[in-house]
């Protein structure tokens, strides 16, 4: 499979360097990345499924967000559906301090508008 997206050693928006951890944010900036991340690390789910829970985005999205996290190899279409893969899950654990800080931040700021989950 051809590259796709952001990867280290290339230079990505915002940065020349190619440094990992730019080409990290880069992918992980992108609109729906990061809730198909999270969906896919509740329950792995095909195509139309997660178009659906990720409120119907737009086929041509979803598809080139599939396309750039399965060639990141964080993903991994399976017969059952897309799947996390292990570096996939490590990802989502390594973003579990962020979320814990974000629902301490919005519980200061009194934010606390969308349901814990």
């Amino acid at each position: 499979m051809e590259a796709r997206g952001p990867r280290p050693g290339v230079p990505v928006r915002g940065s020349e360097s190619g440094r990992p951890v730019m080409a990290a944010l880069d992918l992980l900036g992108r609109r729906w990345t990061m809730r198909i991340l999270w969906e896919l690390s509740q329950v792995p789910a095909g195509f139309r499924e997660l178009q659906r829970r990720c409120e119907r985005m737009s086929s041509s999205v979803l598809t080139t967000r599939l396309d750039e996290l399965t060639s990141a190899r964080l993903l991994t279409l399976q017969p059952d559906g897309y799947h996390l893969t292990a570096l996939g899950r490590d990802l989502v654990k390594a973003l579990s301090p962020l979320d814990a800080w974000s629902r301490r931040w919005a519980k200061e700021t009194g934010d606390m508008t969308t349901e814990e989950s």
